[in-house]
């Protein structure tokens, strides 16, 4: 999602939570720290950040600008949302910057595409799910479409359709997939 907003110039307000820096070190092995976010997201990303409209939130700062309704934002993707992340949102918690960030973006009747990633679901995950949605989130599962790839399709695809669909859900042009053309001849 990151390497396909910096293609699009798109700018960048980015939070990253406790919760996914940890899970971020168990299935990477990578490190996200505070003081050298824009090294570690570099090598994460494996290219130089030199020139992107870009900035880094500590997850803990709530007077941050992403906190503020006046602060200028498009709207917000939050990717991968844990269930206690959707659950935090959808029940206005604000314990944190993404929370209230996320707040916020609905409160303004700004884009908000929260992309669950959990999966199978329990009853209390899906009623938060339609919680985000009724509050007008765009609930976006990590879902690929298989049509455009077909059987030989390679992870690094699967994971570009998905990235596509939330670009599409936020009105950020992309050439991330092949889209559907229509059906079958006979």
């Amino acid at each position: 999602m990151l390497r396909a907003l910096l293609a699009a110039d798109q700018p960048i307000d980015l939070v990253v939570s406790r919760a996914a820096r940890l899970t971020i070190r168990d299935e990477t092995g990578l490190s996200f720290r505070d003081a050298h976010w824009e090294s570690d997201l570099a090598i994460w990303l494996g290219r130089e950040l030199a020139g992107a409209d870009l900035a880094c939130w500590p997850a803990g700062d709530l007077a941050a600008g992403p906190s503020s309704g006046s602060y200028p934002a498009r709207g917000m993707i939050v990717v991968p949302a844990s269930a206690a992340a959707c659950a935090g949102i959808a029940l206005g918690l604000s314990k944190d910057l993404l929370q209230r960030a996320a707040q916020v973006n609905l409160k303004e009747r700004r884009s908000v595409v929260v992309v669950p990633r959990e999966t199978p679901v329990t009853r209390s995950h899906l009623e938060h799910l339609i919680a985000l949605h009724d509050a007008g989130a765009v609930v976006l599962p990590a879902s690929p479409g298989f049509y455009g790839a077909g059987a030989a399709a390679r992870a690094e695809q699967l994971v570009d359709f998905v990235a596509g669909k939330i670009l599409d859900a936020v009105g950020v042009t992309h050439t991330l997939f092949t889209r559907w053309a229509g059906g079958l001849t006979r």
